[in-house]
Protein backbone atom coordinates (compact mmCIF):
# COMPACT_ATOMS: atom_id res chain seq x y z
CA UNK A 1 0.00 0.00 0.00
CA UNK A 2 1.43 3.38 -1.05
CA UNK A 3 1.89 6.05 1.57
CA UNK A 4 -0.27 9.18 1.28
CA UNK A 5 1.48 12.11 -0.36
CA UNK A 6 2.00 15.16 1.84
CA UNK A 7 2.81 18.80 1.03
CA UNK A 8 6.47 17.96 1.69
CA UNK A 9 6.43 15.35 -1.11
CA UNK A 10 5.40 17.81 -3.84
CA UNK A 11 7.88 18.37 -6.66
CA UNK A 12 9.35 21.80 -7.30
CA UNK A 13 8.32 23.70 -10.43
CA UNK A 14 10.95 25.58 -12.43
CA UNK A 15 10.64 28.26 -15.08
CA UNK A 16 13.73 29.56 -16.86
CA UNK A 17 14.24 33.26 -17.55
CA UNK A 18 13.00 32.85 -21.14
CA UNK A 19 10.14 30.40 -20.50
CA UNK A 20 7.64 33.19 -19.85
CA UNK A 21 7.50 36.23 -22.14
CA UNK A 22 7.31 39.86 -21.15
CA UNK A 23 4.22 41.55 -22.61
CA UNK A 24 3.17 45.18 -22.61
CA UNK A 25 0.46 46.20 -20.16
CA UNK A 26 0.53 49.98 -20.58
CA UNK A 27 2.91 52.59 -21.91
CA UNK A 28 6.40 51.94 -20.59
CA UNK A 29 5.48 48.79 -18.64
CA UNK A 30 6.03 45.14 -19.53
CA UNK A 31 5.13 42.26 -17.25
CA UNK A 32 6.11 38.62 -16.94
CA UNK A 33 3.67 36.66 -14.76
CA UNK A 34 5.60 33.87 -13.06
CA UNK A 35 2.99 32.43 -10.70
CA UNK A 36 -0.49 33.02 -9.40
CA UNK A 37 -1.97 31.34 -6.37
CA UNK A 38 -5.71 31.69 -6.88
CA UNK A 39 -6.55 30.14 -3.50
CA UNK A 40 -4.30 32.53 -1.55
CA UNK A 41 -4.71 35.56 -3.85
CA UNK A 42 -0.94 35.86 -4.41
CA UNK A 43 0.75 36.84 -7.67
CA UNK A 44 4.42 36.86 -8.54
CA UNK A 45 5.49 39.10 -11.41
CA UNK A 46 8.62 40.56 -12.91
CA UNK A 47 7.94 44.05 -14.22
CA UNK A 48 10.10 46.00 -16.65
CA UNK A 49 9.68 49.78 -16.52
CA UNK A 50 10.95 52.20 -19.17
CA UNK A 51 12.69 55.37 -17.96
CA UNK A 52 10.20 58.09 -17.00
CA UNK A 53 7.37 55.68 -16.20
CA UNK A 54 4.94 56.68 -13.45
CA UNK A 55 2.20 54.27 -12.36
CA UNK A 56 -1.18 55.42 -11.07
CA UNK A 57 -1.35 56.11 -7.33
CA UNK A 58 -2.47 52.91 -5.67
CA UNK A 59 -2.60 50.76 -2.56
CA UNK A 60 -2.62 47.04 -1.92
CA UNK A 61 -5.03 45.05 0.23
CA UNK A 62 -2.17 42.77 1.30
CA UNK A 63 1.56 43.02 1.75
CA UNK A 64 4.01 43.32 -1.13
CA UNK A 65 7.64 42.27 -1.43
CA UNK A 66 9.76 43.97 -4.13
CA UNK A 67 13.24 43.01 -5.32
CA UNK A 68 14.98 45.42 -7.71
CA UNK A 69 16.98 43.49 -10.31
CA UNK A 70 18.20 46.47 -12.35
CA UNK A 71 17.71 50.21 -12.71
CA UNK A 72 16.10 52.34 -10.01
CA UNK A 73 12.72 53.61 -8.86
CA UNK A 74 11.01 55.24 -5.89
CA UNK A 75 7.63 56.34 -4.63
CA UNK A 76 6.73 59.97 -5.25
CA UNK A 77 5.57 60.06 -1.63
CA UNK A 78 9.06 59.10 -0.38
CA UNK A 79 11.66 60.14 -3.00
CA UNK A 80 14.51 59.77 -0.51
CA UNK A 81 14.08 55.97 -0.48
CA UNK A 82 15.44 55.05 -3.91
CA UNK A 83 15.32 51.38 -4.85
CA UNK A 84 18.42 50.40 -6.84
CA UNK A 85 19.79 47.13 -8.15
CA UNK A 86 19.85 44.66 -5.25
CA UNK A 87 17.35 46.61 -3.12
CA UNK A 88 14.50 44.98 -1.24
CA UNK A 89 11.29 46.80 -0.29
CA UNK A 90 8.46 45.68 1.98
CA UNK A 91 5.06 47.34 1.60
CA UNK A 92 2.60 46.77 4.42
CA UNK A 93 -1.04 46.26 3.44
CA UNK A 94 -2.86 49.54 2.93
CA UNK A 95 0.11 51.79 2.16
CA UNK A 96 -0.65 54.28 -0.62
CA UNK A 97 2.03 55.24 -3.12
CA UNK A 98 2.91 56.22 -6.69
CA UNK A 99 5.76 54.27 -8.31
CA UNK A 100 8.09 56.39 -10.44
CA UNK A 101 11.13 55.51 -12.55
CA UNK A 102 13.43 58.51 -13.13
CA UNK A 103 14.15 59.59 -16.71
CA UNK A 104 17.84 58.67 -16.32
CA UNK A 105 17.25 55.25 -14.69
CA UNK A 106 17.61 53.09 -17.77
CA UNK A 107 15.37 50.05 -18.02
CA UNK A 108 14.29 49.03 -14.53
CA UNK A 109 13.39 45.44 -13.66
CA UNK A 110 11.59 44.64 -10.41
CA UNK A 111 10.22 41.34 -9.09
CA UNK A 112 7.08 41.66 -6.96
CA UNK A 113 5.29 39.16 -4.73
CA UNK A 114 1.82 40.65 -4.19
CA UNK A 115 -0.76 39.41 -1.71
CA UNK A 116 -4.35 40.47 -2.39
CA UNK A 117 -5.48 43.19 -4.76
CA UNK A 118 -3.91 46.32 -6.22
CA UNK A 119 -6.36 49.24 -6.01
CA UNK A 120 -5.70 52.17 -8.35
CA UNK A 121 -7.01 55.42 -6.86
CA UNK A 122 -8.23 58.77 -8.13
CA UNK A 123 -7.37 62.11 -6.49
CA UNK A 124 -10.18 61.62 -3.94
CA UNK A 125 -8.99 58.10 -2.97
CA UNK A 126 -11.85 56.42 -4.82
CA UNK A 127 -10.96 53.03 -6.29
CA UNK A 128 -10.98 53.27 -10.10
CA UNK A 129 -9.42 49.92 -11.00
CA UNK A 130 -8.74 46.61 -9.24
CA UNK A 131 -6.09 44.02 -10.19
CA UNK A 132 -5.85 40.69 -8.39
CA UNK A 133 -4.45 37.20 -9.00
CA UNK A 134 -7.39 36.21 -11.20
CA UNK A 135 -7.35 39.34 -13.36
CA UNK A 136 -3.56 39.45 -13.71
CA UNK A 137 -3.58 35.86 -15.01
CA UNK A 138 -6.43 36.58 -17.45
CA UNK A 139 -4.82 39.82 -18.66
CA UNK A 140 -1.42 38.17 -19.09
CA UNK A 141 -2.84 35.23 -21.04
CA UNK A 142 -4.81 37.60 -23.28
CA UNK A 143 -1.77 39.81 -23.89
CA UNK A 144 0.41 36.78 -24.72
CA UNK A 145 -2.20 35.59 -27.24
CA UNK A 146 -2.71 39.03 -28.81
CA UNK A 147 0.89 40.21 -28.86
CA UNK A 148 2.76 36.94 -29.43
CA UNK A 149 0.24 34.33 -30.60
CA UNK A 150 1.00 32.34 -27.43
CA UNK A 151 -2.34 31.03 -26.20
CA UNK A 152 -1.22 29.30 -23.01
CA UNK A 153 1.97 30.68 -21.44
CA UNK A 154 3.37 28.28 -18.83
CA UNK A 155 2.49 30.36 -15.77
CA UNK A 156 2.62 28.36 -12.55
CA UNK A 157 -0.99 28.32 -11.37
CA UNK A 158 -1.98 27.10 -7.94
CA UNK A 159 -5.75 26.84 -7.62
CA UNK A 160 -6.30 24.99 -4.37
CA UNK A 161 -4.63 24.98 -0.97
CA UNK A 162 -1.86 22.42 -0.51
CA UNK A 163 -2.53 19.47 1.75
Amino acid sequence: MAAAMTAFDQPTVHRGADDLPFVGRRDGVQVQVCQVDLAQGVWVVRTRFAPGTTLPRHRHTGQVYAFTESGCWYYLESPEAVNRTGSYLFEPAGSTHTLHVPDDAGDTLVSFVIWGANLNLDDDDNVVDVTDAFSVLETYRSACAEQLGLSDPPVIVVSSPSA
